[in-house]
């Protein structure tokens, strides 16, 4: 990590100038590669064309082709996220634009659903690079770091974990503590620490974000602010947070792509005010590693980490290479875990039966009418 300027430093971005998005043409500009155009054959001997969707918006899509950008239609039963691919039927005379086909997705950033729905909600398609933004203007939010980070471990991209807002760091000793602690949450994954009003840290942060990459974070945590640095233009809104409680304010209202002046696209993402994991077990063993590792070496292989005899991991606690607060966190998500999945199998169960009652209405129903014809 680089140490940050002072406050009063003048800008100074040295990031490549900007590219419009409006002259970065053609799908490879967008991340289209050998193995999607492979993939895509079936679809183009049926007349279809590839696209990528860059803006999801009251049912429709704003798409990227290798020769335009139109609004399209979505057909029954697709259900499109900001970052796919996908197969349009061009517009004629009686149809508009029209997406008939999703690709396979690569990875997907997808966080439990914020209703009672036990579905996840996909909030970024085939991303390479999940940079999480954490803002250094306050004290940093260690669990909700971790959260994150599960979230991005598990979809299968590269999390790098952005510090923003160093220019309002309190001082140089806080500054430096907070970037500590969130580096040591965050075990294998890049940390830097950047301002995107003094320009500090943006080219190492910029050097780490290849292919699609995804903007995580909190709103107030100045997502779109480093989003604009990154692209070398004011493209996205940005504002402050609230004198009265310290919150951000959303200022990206939906997921849109935008190509990057050094290669690669951009998703921002409105700030994540709740962050339910779905499905997460493997990414929270990322985020966890030195537990995981400790726990192989536990006298017994079903041990709970509290009072067992031979517990690696109690006794790294009791050493002080281990934090309590770290095992704490551990199995809060591994619990909000095991309860999410508890959810979508109690769903996927209600599922089945109601497909084997509206089996059992029309087998009853086809028996009533061979009766009535004898």
């Amino acid at each position: 990590m680089r140490e940050a300027p002072s406050p009063g430093t003048s800008p100074t971005p040295s990031l490549a100038p900007s590219l419009a998005p409006s002259l970065a043409t053609g799908l490879s500009a967008h991340g289209w590669d050998d193995v999607l155009d492979a993939a895509f054959a079936e679809h183009r001997a049926a007349g279809l064309v590839p696209c990528r969707v860059i803006r999801v918006d009251r049912g429709r899509c704003d798409v990227v082709t290798e020769h335009d950008r139109p609004r399209a239609a979505t057909e029954r039963g697709l259900d499109p996220c900001t970052g796919d691919w996908a197969a349009l039927r061009p517009g004629d005379a009686r149809d508009e634009p029209r997406l008939v086909a999703l690709l396979p997705r690569r990875t997907a950033i997808v966080r439990a659903s914020a209703g009672s729905d036990s579905r996840g909600q996909v909030l970024a398609a085939n991303v390479d690079t999940a940079a999480i933004a954490v803002s250094l203007a306050g004290p940093v939010d260690i669990g909700r770091l971790e959260r994150l980070l599960a979230l991005a471990w598990e979809s299968g991209a590269r999390p790098v974990v952005a510090l923003t807002q160093a220019d309002r760091a309190a001082d140089p000793e806080a500054l430096a503590a907070s970037a500590a602690e969130a580096a040591a949450a965050a075990p294998g994954v890049d940390t830097v620490t950047t301002s995107a009003v003094t320009g500090e840290g943006l080219d190492a942060l910029a050097a780490l974000l290849t292919g699609t990459v995804v903007l995580l974070g909190v709103s107030g945590a100045g997502k779109s602010s480093l989003a604009n640095a990154l692209l070398g233009a004011d493209l996205l809104d940005t504002g402050g947070v609230r004198a009265g409680d310290g919150k951000g304010r959303h200022t990206t209202v939906r997921r849109e792509l935008i190509p990057l002046p050094g290669g690669g696209v951009l998703i921002d993402t409105p700030g994540l005010r709740g962050v339910g994991l779905h499905d997460a077990g493997e990414g929270i063993e990322h985020v966890f590693a030195e537990i995981e590792e400790l726990a192989g070496d536990c006298r017994f292989g079903d041990c709970a980490h509290e009072s067992e005899p031979g517990c690696a991991v109690q006794e790294a606690i009791a050493s002080g290479d281990l934090p309590p607060r770290r095992l704490a966190s551990y199995r809060k998500l591994l619990r909000e875990n095991a309860w999410a999945a508890s959810r979508t199998d109690a769903r996927l169960r209600a599922e089945e039966r109601g497909r084997w009652k509206t089996i059992k209405r029309f087998q009853r129903a086809a028996y009533r009418l061979r009766e009535q014809g004898r």
